[in-house]
């Protein structure tokens, strides 16, 4: 089966990968696709050499590519200045507030901005000081500000 593969098998091959990369997360099947058409195109310019040859050049490619992207891709991971830029609740950490309904048992809401939030804290009547200590998941952890 291998020692049939010609030059148009590893440019198919490197087609269908890349297209797969369009229906898969990740950026990881472009690579490979991208080592299959590179031995295709060794396969045409070299159309005697042995297949295993070839599938040899295909995984060295594929392991060096894979390896080079992901060295890349963690070199050049951005660095936001506004890391909490889609983490709203995130966003609200330290922030001094008045709790305008008490928390009881534990539980409570409060009015931040334009937004009702669950907040999650010691009990406390309506009208105390405190500040967001913590998130969890849509729900803010308050602590009685410390005087």
């Amino acid at each position: 089966m291998f020692s049939e593969l010609q030059f148009w098998h590893w440019l198919i091959a490197g087609a269908l990968l890349a297209g797969l990369e369009l229906v898969t997360p990740g950026v990881f099947l472009l690579w490979i696709g991208a080592s299959a058409f590179i031995t295709g195109a060794v396969m045409a310019i070299w159309p005697e050499l042995d297949w295993r040859y070839a599938v040899t050049i295909f995984g060295a490619l594929s392991v060096a590519s894979v390896a080079i992207a992901l060295r890349f891709r963690l070199i050049r991971t951005p660095i936001s200045d506004r890391p909490t830029l889609n983490k709203r609740a995130e966003q609200y950490l330290g922030r001094l507030i008045t709790l305008d309904e008490p928390i009881v048992d534990g539980r409570g809401t409060i009015k931040l901005d334009d937004t009702r939030w669950r907040v999650s804290g010691p009990d406390l009547p309506a009208g105390a000081h405190v500040v967001i200590s913590g998130v969890d998941g849509s729900t803010l952890v308050v602590a009685p500000r410390a005087s």
